[in-house]
């Protein structure tokens, strides 16, 4: 079996405007919310967003910019549990 790499930026400029999971590299945390930008550095931007840590709701943010190293993977938040939806860093 052979690795290609696969570019992200792609996947993540289909999912600007809809609901994403965004899981940090520290701890559990997850932020759930609507993409609104990316850059050229992968730095996200959201809006609507809700944090979860240990699956569990902390509270509303609102917007929040994310920084690129601090994400561990980003998929549509209505792609389920599915590890071949997830992009992993």
């Amino acid at each position: 079996m052979s690795f290609a790499p696969l570019n992200p930026r792609p996947m993540l400029q289909e999912l600007v405007s809809k609901q994403v999971l965004v899981r940090l590299k520290w701890g559990e945390v997850e932020y759930k919310g609507t993409l609104v930008s990316i850059d050229s550095y992968m730095n996200l931007q959201l809006s609507g967003t809700e944090e979860y840590i240990a699956d569990k709701p902390t509270g509303s943010l609102g917007q929040v910019l994310i920084r690129c190293n601090n994400v561990l993977w980003v998929r549509g938040a209505d792609a389920g549990s599915d590890a071949d939806a997830a992009m992993t860093g």
